[in-house]
């Protein structure tokens, strides 16, 4: 029995070493491939009091916490398995105290779990260097990540990447311009994917908080064809359209607001205009709607011959539904 606590406790430790090695190895190649291709300094390990970690605050990285199911689950889970993966912190300048750059649900549930301490990895990181540990090992290894919490990410990344200027540019490259499709390339890069779902996803993430939760918790009520067009504009244009987002029963479509952009240019416009342009864009739906179907019409002369046999309309109209019928039955 003994033998075999031993050999779980040795095969614990084996993956929390592989698992760590990833996570830090994820955040080192992101750095040196995004803003420094110099080697890092070294880390050192570290039982640290829970009381004194402190959430990552260098910048908004957008990522959501996990529920308290999600999260009373995890802490169920570390009771029978451990902490496999330490977490990473860097001390706060001028105190006792640490940010966390990962690990953040990691250290929530190992307190819930009763823990006081908890085995961190201490590095030391300029703001950078702790934005992109903070944003790459999730945007590369969580893929319930909702394509906002991707954006915010995407967005600290391209900042912090501006910040730290373009290495190994050629010298017509720093204009502003050149150097954000620079960043953008390199991220897409490092991460496999395109520049245009990086700019999509760093668009959406401009949406106001409660647009952001209504398109990530209730997509029925704006999706994201409506969010593009609505992150075009400001932060006081964009509370307009909140109001329009909580009617029950309906749902803004795509074609009410480009409707409402035409008479609302963005960025910035007057929130009573844009509702003003929103009561027209349904007023005209509901016309749409109540309108009398229109009346297909045909050229007779080009169906003479073949329209004598029959006696009335009613005829004609008949066979060319048969006809439409027979048509859909066979379509794949």
């Amino acid at each position: 029995m003994a033998k075999s606590n031993n050999m779980k406790d040795l095969l614990k430790q084996r993956m929390s070493a592989a698992q760590q090695v990833s996570e830090m190895e994820i955040g080192n190649r992101a750095y040196e491939s995004l803003i420094d291709p110099l080697p890092v300094a070294a880390s050192t390990i570290r039982e640290l009091p829970v009381d004194k970690l402190r959430p990552f605050f260098t910048t908004d990285i957008g990522f959501h916490p996990y529920s308290p199911e999600k999260l009373r689950a995890f802490s169920q889970q570390l009771l029978e398995q451990g902490l496999l993966e330490r977490i990473i912190v860097r001390s706060i300048p001028n105190s006792d105290e640490y940010e966390i750059l990962a690990g953040h649900n990691r250290t929530a549930a190992w307190r819930m779990a009763g823990h006081d301490t908890i085995p961190a990895e201490v590095v030391a990181a300029n703001d950078a260097r702790a934005i992109i540990i903070a944003t790459a090992t999730n945007l590369l290894r969580r893929q319930e990540l909702t394509i906002i919490e991707r954006g915010k990410a995407y967005k600290a990344m391209l900042e912090a990447k501006n910040r730290n200027g373009q290495r190994n540019a050629a010298p017509e490259t720093f204009g502003e311009n050149r150097q954000r499709y620079n960043a953008r390339e390199i991220v897409a890069d490092f991460f496999g994917v395109t520049e245009y779902e990086i700019r999509k996803a760093v668009k959406l993430a401009q949406l106001i908080p409660p647009l952001a939760e209504i398109v990530e918790n209730e997509p029925k009520k704006l999706n994201l064809a409506c969010a593009d067009l609505i992150a075009d504009y400001d932060e006081s244009a964009q509370t307009a359209f909140i109001e329009m987002c909580q009617i029950e029963g309906y749902a803004l479509n795509k074609q009410t607001v480009a409707f409402i952009q035409v008479q609302c240019p963005p960025p910035a416009a007057d929130q009573q205009a844009i509702y003003a342009a929103w009561r027209e864009a349904r007023e005209k739906e509901t016309q749409r709607a109540a309108a009398p179907p229109k009346k297909l019409s045909f050229d007779r002369k080009r169906f003479a011959p073949y329209l004598s046999k029959f006696k009335s309309d009613e005829e004609i109209e008949d066979l060319f539904l048969e006809f439409l019928r027979q048509r859909s039955s066979v379509q794949p």
